[in-house]
């Protein structure tokens, strides 16, 4: 995982421990949302990427992870926290300026997922 979950706790600014079970599932399908979008290997380090490319595990566009790719991913997993439901009844909704796909777009390589 990239991200902890008391970053990801943070984030929401949620105390206290009642859900930590449901706050890693739904931060592990945060990053893995990210990474299938981005459509390429994602490496926590240089020294991890080295090694996946000496073990030509690497692919094809390997990179390390950066702070907007994070932050992407903590967009992910608050919208996956808040909104728990497929659908929501009597509420506005509206696409924010500065959405996840903004901060993960710049690093995607062709159509992903």
């Amino acid at each position: 995982m990239f991200l902890t979950p008391e970053l990801a706790k943070g984030y929401q600014r949620i105390v206290g421990n009642d859900e930590d079970a449901v706050i890693g599932l739904i931060l592990s399908a945060a990053e893995r949302a990210a990474l299938a979008y981005l459509n390429r290997q994602v490496f926590v380090d240089f020294a991890a990427m080295d090694a996946a490319i000496t073990a030509g595990t690497a692919g094809e566009f390997p990179m390390v992870i950066e702070d907007d790719i994070k932050l992407g991913m903590l967009k992910i997993f608050g919208d996956m926290y808040e909104n728990r439901e497929d659908s929501v009844l009597a509420v506005s909704v509206a696409r924010l300026p500065l959405s996840s796909k903004e901060l993960l777009r710049p690093h995607r390589i062709g159509n992903g997922v």
